[in-house]
């Protein structure tokens, strides 16, 4: 069993602190295969950036890059493992038109795109893997992988993969361009042991050994900060590729006409250690082969099917218990929006009573479901897993979370304690049975009680903060008597630091983006009003909660802000929350963030919290709704278009 590449934690003062794996003896033996996924980050511009940051290095690389290739400021060009985008950024500055850019990190990609926005250019950024290339056929006039990003796969037969991608997306003629590590050089003359100063704080040691196999090298960095000691300690591989090599996979991939030029040496500002950089490979490639025949356009159309709630049907959540104005104006923002996405077909599903024979009748015309039934089967909370688990059984690909990820996030509890052991901090509560007296417990107020099943701020209001036993005791008799609610109560600290909220789409780790944290702006409140975002503030029209609460963008440091980032992330991988997903968090009295509740397939509304997110990134409503089916069809693998007649398909079936 291979051992982790993480380096051990230890909680002190409240913080996370990192301490070295110390000596190693076998250093593939802490080598994780999809070590990529996790490197790419910004101890990485650190670590390279004599190489990677060094605007001298990337401007005499493309001046010898573009003359080896004879662009065109017209050319279509793919830079493929792009990274921050340093060479991309560079051609577009240069007056290049239709540049294109795709790399595997989330952080990368980022940086590159806020760049590209920053100084108005036009890139094309793209997070992905560059074994599936998400690309038409025939589209560039090039492709580059540049700067040694390419044989970082624990197998060869995934660089293959990239290769075929590669000749895939090409134009007939299309040029490969391929910038990698001399490996036959860097075998014989790699440095097994070194460190040199990043800037003032920060200081590197690296390792490096050959693997077993011989084919390639292992390097361990232990990145140390001069004030919080050991950072980083983490492990990567690079596969050794010789000429004779590299011929022998482009040849297979089924490229011609491939050409060596001169060998380059890397002249860095540091000059230190330059590792994998050190001496390369440059070559050229061409794509011989044939235009692939044109697709009819009219076939490149995705039939969704949209599950809605049933409004013929009694909703406990809702105050009057039926679908209002307001809701059937929700379903209206939904239509049009959905409306306006290009290449897409929707039905609507909402007639609970026939939907098991109306998803049998239609499943062979959609591509998938659009899963938006958050009220659950037959609009019954505790029923919101059967909507999933119904189009599993059916075999119909859906959008959302699964059931099981949905039954966990219903218990607050048990989400509790999953944050508790994956060391994620939560506010301090207990568990309240029916029957149970509060009055016979030792309990520091405040306190704020909320069922533990439930959802939408279901049983939460302004009389749920107890500053006292009474109150408490008050508190539950109200939640169970008004709400009809005869299951356990959770007794939570009661929170006075910043509401938070945070919303991701799509799959952590492959690919998704991270919205801005929103924040509930309670400064308009009356005093003496719990600063909850509750029932009222999201059901109840005439309160002062629903009238003067806001939502903005969050006002907070930086490393909060990162804190809760890597907190969710963490979260809805262990929670396999898929696609869409809310964080609820709130900040103690010394800061610190803890989690209150997850909530996979959070609410879709044209108004709600993840919809603000999204606006303060700068998109609509419709940008986030396309988002959410392409994170979709990406988990999904939808690669083939059906096509059908749309005449034969229902447009609604409201």
């Amino acid at each position: 069993m291979k051992k982790s590449i993480s380096p051990s934690r230890n909680k002190k003062n409240g913080k996370t602190s990192f301490s070295s794996h110390g000596p190693v003896s076998n250093l593939e033996e802490y080598l994780q295969p999809d070590w990529w996924r996790r490197i790419f980050n910004s101890m990485y511009l650190k670590t390279d950036a004599d190489v990677v940051e060094d605007k001298g290095i990337t401007n005499f690389e493309l001046d010898m890059f573009t003359d080896m290739l004879n662009l065109s400021e017209e050319s279509y060009i793919l830079d493929l493992a792009c990274g921050q985008g340093r060479h991309s950024l560079e051609l577009a500055r240069r007056g290049f038109k239709n540049i294109y850019g795709l790399d595997r990190s989330h952080y990368l990609i980022n940086k590159a795109k806020q760049i590209n926005i920053n100084e108005g250019l036009s890139v094309n950024f793209k997070e992905g893997d560059a074994r599936k290339l998400p690309y038409a056929t025939d589209k560039f006039d090039v492709v580059m992988i540049l700067g040694n990003s390419f044989g970082y796969f624990e197998s060869i037969d995934d660089d293959i993969k990239i290769l075929k991608e590669v000749l895939r997306v090409l134009k007939p003629h299309g040029r490969f361009l391929l910038d990698v590590a001399d490996g036959k050089y860097l075998a014989k003359n790699f440095n097994p042991r070194s460190w040199e100063w990043l800037d003032k704080n920060h200081f590197v040691c690296r390792e490096r050994s050959l693997a077993g196999d011989n084919e390639r090298l292992i390097s361990r960095e232990v990145i140390s900060n001069t004030k919080k000691g050991v950072i980083v300690d983490q492990f990567y591989a690079e596969r050794l590729y010789s000429k004779e090599r590299l011929n022998e996979l482009l040849g297979k991939s089924g490229f011609k006409n491939n050409r060596f030029h001169d060998e380059y040496k890397t002249d860095s500002s540091r000059n230190q250690d330059l590792g994998m950089m050190e001496r390369r490979i440059i070559l050229t490639a061409e794509a011989i082969k044939e235009w692939t025949p044109v697709k009819n356009k009219k076939t490149e159309v995705k039939y969704v099917a949209v599950l809605l709630g049933d409004p013929k049907k009694t909703d406990v959540v809702k105050p009057d218990t039926v679908f209002d104005e307001d809701d059937y104006n929700t379903i209206d923002q939904l239509k049009i929006a959905l409306s306006s996405l290009k290449n897409y077909r929707f039905l609507y599903f909402n007639n609970h009573d026939s939907l098991i024979n109306d998803l049998m009748k239609y499943r062979s015309q959609i591509d998938y479901v659009l899963n938006l039934c958050d009220e659950g089967f037959d609009n019954d909370p505790k029923s919101e897993l059967h909507v999933p688990a119904l189009l599993e059984m059916l075999k119909i690909p859906y959008s959302g979370s699964n059931p099981q990820c949905l039954a966990y996030c219903y218990d607050k509890s048990l989400i509790r304690g999953i944050a508790k052991e994956m060391e994620i901090p939560v506010a301090e509560a207990f568990y309240i049975k029916p029957g149970e007296n509060v009055f016979e417990m030792y309990i520091e107020f405040p306190v704020i009680a909320k069922p533990n099943f439930g959802d939408s701020s279901f049983g939460i209001t302004q009389k749920s903060v107890a500053y006292n036993v009474e109150e408490l005791n008050d508190a539950i008799i109200k939640t169970r008597d008004k709400f009809g609610y005869d299951k356990p109560i959770l007794v939570e600290e009661f929170l006075i630091g910043k509401d938070l909220t945070l919303g991701i789409i799509g799959n952590p780790p492959e690919s998704y983006i991270d919205l801005p944290i929103v924040e509930e702006d309670y400064s308009q409140l009356p005093e003496g009003l719990p600063r909850i975002c509750g029932y009222e503030a999201k059901w109840l029209q005439e309160s002062p909660y629903f009238k003067l609460l806001r939502s903005i963008e969050a006002k907070i440091n930086s490393e909060t802000k990162k804190q809760i980032v890597a907190w969710s992330l963490k979260l809805s991988e262990r929670l396999e929350c898929r696609d869409y997903v809310r964080f609820d968090w709130r900040l103690d009295s010394k800061g610190v963030p803890k989690l209150l509740e997850v909530n996979p397939n959070p609410g879709w509304c044209w108004d709600g919290h993840l919809a603000k997110m999204a606006t303060f990134r700068g998109m609509l409503y419709a940008d986030m709704l396309r988002s959410i089916l392409e994170a979709t069809e990406q988990r999904i693998n939808i690669s083939s278009i059906i096509s059908r007649p749309i005449k034969e398909m229902a447009t609604e079936l409201l």
